[in-house]
């Protein structure tokens, strides 16, 4: 009996068509992730179903002329998952990085989505996924500015002036409605001003660039930080007013003070608790930490400083009332996100059903009728 097997394929310009750049509905997708996230239905790699990834790391030197060698930011990763819930899919985010790409007229990141029937294996739909997976980043802040951040917010701080803060401060400013003013700070000014440029004309924000940091966070309602993962900041706890929303989608370093006393809500705690895990196993958990976000808070919770993170919250669990979010305008409130392959997964899901009702894409065979059987 013959089984013609077809996927869809969709390119960047599908993927717009099919509703990429809509924040809000990206952040509604988010949102239902999280709270799949937090009822268990879902898996990732590793033994302990939360593994981030696994990643080809490129030697620093090597006798094979063609093998590559370790760079900045040079490696590949492959990210699978299955969602549960109306999902109920398999997927996978490949990735290639390179620094060195935009010298080429390329992102820094070359990443595709491939969404997997979750019996049989055959392919669904292959995308591309750099807007993917810049729309799922930031639309996870904008879950939290959601549930976490004060309405009245006015003054939105951004560190680090890339591409996902874009995304992030896209969706964050669907959520905040009374915000009057963007601060823009990077250490490149170049970058800044350019960010700047492009937040007034696309969010229709005012805004400024402001190269001190001290000053760039004293009136900073929302704090949002993407900045560079080869050159973290350092924000002293004495800089964030009462009632800051921080969100953490990059590495930063603050005082221990800061850590211990602010709220803390991360994006699914199983993954950090995978984290410390691979961190055991690796050997060197000190190296570990400092290449992981939430490197400094795992340290303090190892030296008996803070709660261990089998009592902390992830914030599905405030999405469903199970735990509290912000309960006092004064609080200082800290999300922590990390990424993960199931919001790949869940917003890539979404852009497929649309395009299947849409017309959008192109299908392809992958066989009429298999070969082997």
């Amino acid at each position: 009996m013959a089984h013609k097997t077809e996927f869809l394929y969709l390119s960047e310009s599908d993927t717009i068509a099919a509703g990429v750049l809509d924040a809000v509905k990206c952040i509604d997708n988010a949102e239902e992730v999280f709270t799949l996230l937090s009822q268990g239905d879902y898996l990732m790699g590793g033994s302990n179903h939360n593994s981030h990834g696994l990643g080809i790391v490129f030697p620093k030197e090597t006798p094979f002329p063609n093998m590559p060698v370790a760079g900045p930011d040079r490696r590949f990763v492959a990210m699978p998952a299955y969602l549960g819930g109306r999902f109920d899919v398999c997927g996978n985010k490949w990735y290639g990085s390179n620094a060195e790409n935009p010298k080429k007229g390329l992102p820094r990141s070359v990443l595709t989505v491939t969404l997997n029937d979750k019996d049989t294996g055959e392919p669904l739909s292959f995308m591309s996924a750099n807007l993917l997976s810049a729309a799922r980043t930031g639309a996870v802040p904008g879950v939290a500015a959601r549930h976490l951040a004060r309405k009245d917010s006015e003054v939105i701080t951004v560190l680090g002036c890339g591409q996902i803060n874009r995304s992030c401060l896209r969706s964050i400013l669907t959520q905040l409605p009374n915000v009057k003013k963007v601060v823009c700070f990077d250490i490149f000014e170049a970058a800044a001003q350019k960010f700047l440029e492009w937040e007034k004309e696309e969010l229709g924000v005012d805004g400024v660039v402001e190269l001190d940091l001290e000053a760039a966070l004293k009136d900073a309602d929302v704090i949002t930080v993407a900045a560079s993962r080869l050159k973290p900041l350092y924000v002293k706890d004495e800089w964030m007013k009462d009632g800051v929303t921080l969100l953490i989608t990059g590495p930063m370093q603050t005082d221990d003070s800061y850590w211990i006393n602010t709220k803390l809500i991360y994006d699914n705690v199983r993954l950090h608790e995978a984290y410390v895990q691979e961190a055991i196993e690796s050997g060197d958990k000190a190296g570990y930490y400092k290449g992981v976000i939430g490197g400094p808070i795992y340290t303090l919770i190892d030296d008996g400083k803070m709660p261990p993170l089998e009592e902390s919250v992830s914030i599905g669990e405030v999405i469903m009332g199970s735990k509290p979010g912000r309960t006092d305008e004064k609080e200082r409130i800290t999300f922590v996100a990390c990424g993960m392959a199931t919001f790949d997964v869940g917003l890539g899901y979404d852009l497929y059903q649309t395009a299947l009702k849409e017309g959008i894409g192109t299908k392809l065979t992958l066989w009429n009728d298999p070969y082997q059987k």
